[in-house]
C-alpha cells in the first residue's frame, strides 16, 4: 500500500486490515470461481474511500469452490497480526444469500455484548457488510443467481490472538476479523498528546475558564444529542485523559468536566490516566469490587467477574437491583482519582453507556456545563 500519514515529523505509511484482507480475498475467489481464471490480484474499495488493488496469494481451486490468500500489511503500525496470512474460501450454493463464518484461527464469542452474538465467529460487522456488498456485485456482474458460503480462516490465529486481549473478552480459538474503515493508520502517541495540548491552549487563548473533555467519537455523539452542546466545543483526549487534565491545570483553567463511556471512564476508578488496553484492563475489577461492597451475591458476582463488556456488567447490576448504588459508587471514585490528579481544580464527570444513557454524573454536572455554555 502507497499511502502515507506525517506524524511526528514522520512520513508513515498506511496498513490495510484483517476485514479488508478477508474482503479482498473472497472477493478474488468469487471472480475466479465464476471465470475460470485464477485472480492474482483485485481491487477493494475501503469504508475510508480508499481504492486498494491487493495482491492473491495461494489460490487453490476446486469442482465448485476456491480458497485465496491475502498477505496483511499494517503499514508503520506495530500490529501484531502484520504479514500474516488471511483466507478465504468461498464455495457456491444454490440458495441465494452470501454466509460468512469463520474456520481455523478465527476466534469464537462466548461472552455477551461484543460485535457479533455469542456463538457466532468473530467477524465484525463492517467486514461482514464488505464482504457480502462485494460478493453480491461480482454475482451480479456474472449474472450468478445462486449464494455463497464464505469461510475466513488464519492459520496463525490461534497463536496470535494470545497475545492480544481476545481471550478475556471471550473470543476463544483465534483473532477477530475487525476494522471500521478498512484502514489501519499508524498511530503517533506524541503527536496526538501535542494536538490535544494545541486544542486546549487554543480554548484558554480564546478566554475560557472551563473546558469539556471527551475520549472519542461516542462522547461527541452523546454530548450533541443528549447535552446539548456542540461537539467542536469539546477537546477530543482519545486515551490520554490524564495528560489532558494535567495541560489543562498548566493552562490554568478553573475546572474540567469529563464526559465518556464507561468502557472508557470506568477504567479512571482504578487510577488508570491513559485507557488504552495495552495498558491493562480493570473494568470488572472495579464494577465487581462496588458491586460486592453493594451486596451482590457470590455467583452472580464470578459472573459479573467474567464479563467480556460494561453493558454486560450493568445489565447484572440491574438484575440484582444493585444497579444505582454501585454506579453511584463507581462514579464517585472516578471523580475522587480526578480530583488527586488536579487537586486545584474544579472536576465534574458525565458517565454513559450507548445501551443504557446516563449512568451517572457529579454533582456539579449540571453546574459545570452550564458555565461551559456560557462561556
Amino acid at each position: 500500500m502507497e499511502e502515507f500519514v506525517v506524524k511526528d515529523g514522520k512520513t508513515l505509511r498506511l496498513g490495510y486490515t484483517t476485514g479488508t484482507c478477508a474482503t479482498a480475498a473472497s472477493k478474488a475467489a468469487l471472480i475466479t470461481l465464476l471465470s475460470g481464471k485464477k485472480k492474482e490480484h483485485v481491487e477493494v474499495l475501503t469504508p475510508k474511500g480508499i481504492k486498494l488493488d491487493l495482491d492473491i496469494l495461494d489460490i487453490e481451486t476446486g469442482e465448485n469452490s476456491c480458497s485465496c490468500g491475502i498477505k496483511k500489511d499494517s503499514g508503520d503500525d506495530p500490529d501484531i497480526t502484520n504479514g500474516t496470512m488471511i483466507y478465504a474460501k468461498v464455495t457456491l450454493k444454490d440458495e441465494p444469500g452470501i454466509y460468512i463464518h469463520g474456520g481455523k484461527g478465527v476466534g469464537t464469542v462466548t461472552k455477551k455484548g461484543l460485535d457479533q452474538p455469542v456463538g457466532n465467529s468473530a467477524i465484525n460487522s463492517v467486514p461482514r457488510k464488505m464482504i457480502t456488498e462485494n460478493l453480491t456485485e461480482v454475482l451480479d456482474a456474472f449474472e450468478c443467481r445462486k449464494g455463497a458460503d464464505v469461510e475466513i480462516s488464519v492459520p496463525d490465529g490461534e497463536m496470535l490472538a494470545k497475545k492480544t486481549f481476545n481471550p478475556r473478552l471471550g473470543i476463544v480459538g483465534g483473532i477477530s476479523i475487525i476494522g471500521t474503515s478498512g484502514i489501519v493508520e499508524p498511530m503517533s502517541e506524541q503527536a496526538l498528546v501535542d494536538t490535544i495540548k494545541v486544542e486546549l491552549s487554543t480554548h484558554r487563548a480564546n478566554g475560557e475558564h472551563f473546558v469539556l473533555l471527551t475520549p472519542g467519537n461516542y462522547g461527541s455523539d452523546y454530548i450533541k444529542e443528549y447535552i446539548g452542546i456542540p461537539p467542536e466545543k469539546a477537546v477530543l483526549t482519545s486515551n490520554f485523559i490524564g495528560d489532558a487534565m494535567l495541560e489543562t491545570e498548566k493552562l490554568g483553567f478553573s475546572g474540567l468536566i469529563l464526559v465518556g463511556h464507561i468502557g472508557k471512564l470506568v477504567k479512571i476508578a482504578a487510577n488508570m490516566f491513559n485507557t488504552h488496553s495495552k495498558y491493562g484492563d480493570s473494568r470488572m475489577d472495579i464494577f465487581s469490587s462496588c458491586a460486592g461492597a453493594n451486596g451482590l451475591r457470590r455467583e452472580r458476582f464470578l459472573e459479573l467477574l467474567e464479563c467480556a463488556t460494561c453493558d454486560d456488567a450493568i445489565r447484572i447490576l440491574k438484575e440484582e437491583n444493585i444497579y444505582e448504588d454501585t454506579m453511584k459508587m463507581i462514579v464517585s471514585r472516578i471523580e475522587k482519582n480526578m480530583k488527586l490528579k488536579v487537586p486545584e481544580m474544579e472536576i465534574g464527570v458525565i458517565v454513559f453507556s450507548k445501551e443504557y444513557g446516563l449512568l451517572g454524573e457529579s454533582d456539579n454536572a449540571k453546574e459545570l456545563l452550564n458555565r461551559i455554555k456560557e462561556q
